[in-house]
């Protein structure tokens, strides 16, 4: 299991240093007290295919992103802990700059060694009514909402990932197949293109697709544009393509948001087992315990002439082949004294196909099943030698 996405926030007992020219101030037009200072986010260009997003407000520091794509091409492999993703914040901290080019001094990310529980003022509507034109009253109750205070850092969002193999060729069946079953109580979408299957839901998203068909979408073109056709880092990257090709990877990916966190209590970093997280994914990875895949291929009449050795080129191949569809019609009369015609049905007969009888439409189909295996996915991926692994950076505090 790896660790796609952390979005994370940390309020501090002091202001934080500014990071862009503008800030916004806010004020009580009563007592003129200043209550919060917020500024724009700024992004950090971790490498061409990611960025992570920094942004202070007032007191509380808010880190979005993929660290596990930071300084590197792809991500088919990542850090294994929040520990490791918060190092690379606490590094991207570390060196941050202003807009002029002045060191930031940005406080690091830490963990929780306490948890305190605090009460605000909140409101709601218990009760409407229209009268007349004159519009809705409306009865407001004013409670009290209770909630969580840390002296850490607090995870918002969290993306789990797992590489799962099917074998060289079973990934569109497989994720066929996903989409027929439930996560939780929510179908699957299987989308126009059959590369991709999700479950939407408020609290989590889940989803499964084919990598190699992501990495060619998203992260090729993209190189080919930064560094060109022939650049290592665009063979790298198809080496990769061919790697997952070769193993059918489709990757299955969990995302926890700040709602099921606070459920679950799975927020405050260092307050919790991070063990946690691997048994929620894995329970996410057995929606396919009651599936069985079979992967089948086949053949048009026309290939499977040319697989059986029957012919030797596409075009002969495909004139014998019209030969058997319009006999499919029903309505061809063929003229067997002629030497064509023989030649076309001999051809034909040699793949289970006679022209000279009936056709039974129940019996013949104009493409051929040539074999089916069953599909057994296995999440243990071997990483190749020659792939660029992530730096193994400091422990975060």
């Amino acid at each position: 299991m790896f660790i796609d996405y952390l979005s994370v926030e940390q309020v501090y007992p002091f202001d934080l240093p500014k990071i862009a020219d503008i800030t916004i101030e806010r004020y009580c037009s009563r007592t003129g007290e200043r209550l919060s200072v917020s500024q724009p986010g700024v992004k950090y260009e971790g490498s061409h295919s990611t960025s992570i997003s920094i942004r202070v407000d007032g007191r509380k520091l808010i880190i979005q992103g993929n660290p596990s794509a930071v300084d590197r091409l792809d991500n088919l492999f990542g850090y294994q802990t929040v520990e490791q993703c918060v190092a690379v914040y606490n590094r991207i901290l570390a060196n941050l700059r202003d807009e002029a080019g002045n060191p930031v001094h940005m406080p690091m990310l830490s963990k929780c060694t306490r948890l305190e529980f605090m009460q605000a003022p909140a409101s709601r509507v218990i009760r409407k009514k229209r009268e007349g034109a004159s519009g809705t009253i409306q009865t407001v109750e004013t409670t009290h909402r209770h909630t969580t205070v840390g002296d850490g850092m607090r995870i918002t969002r969290i993306d789990l990932t797992t590489n799962r193999a099917v074998g060289q060729g079973n990934e569109f069946q497989y994720v066929s197949s996903l989409s027929t079953q439930r996560a939780g109580y929510k179908p699957g979408h299987l989308y126009e293109d059959g590369c991709t299957v999700d479950w939407q839901a408020r609290d989590q998203y889940r989803k499964a697709y084919i990598k190699a068909k992501a990495i060619a979408k998203f992260l090729l073109p993209k190189a080919r544009r930064n560094f060109g056709d022939d650049s290592p880092e665009v063979k790298y990257l198809r080496d990769l393509i061919f790697y997952c090709d070769a193993n059918g990877v489709v990757r299955m990916e969990q995302e926890l948001k700040r709602e099921y966190l606070l459920r679950e209590g799975l927020c405050w970093w260092g307050l919790f087992d991070e063990s946690r997280f691997q048994t929620i994914h894995n329970a996410f990875l057995k929606i396919d315990d009651r599936l069985k895949v079979t992967a089948m291929d086949f053949e048009t009449i026309s290939d499977h002439l040319i697989s059986e050795g029957v012919v030797k080129d596409v075009r002969a191949a495909n004139t014998t082949a019209m030969y058997a569809i319009n006999w499919m019609t029903g309505k061809a009369k063929f003229d067997f004294t002629k030497r064509s015609i023989q030649t076309h049905r001999a051809r034909l007969r040699r793949i289970g196909i006679d022209i000279a009888n009936p056709c039974d439409a129940l019996k013949v189909r104009p493409v051929v099943h040539v074999a089916s295996r069953e599909v057994i996915p296995v999440d243990v991926l071997p990483i190749p030698t020659w792939y660029r692994r992530p730096n193994h950076l400091q422990v975060a505090a």
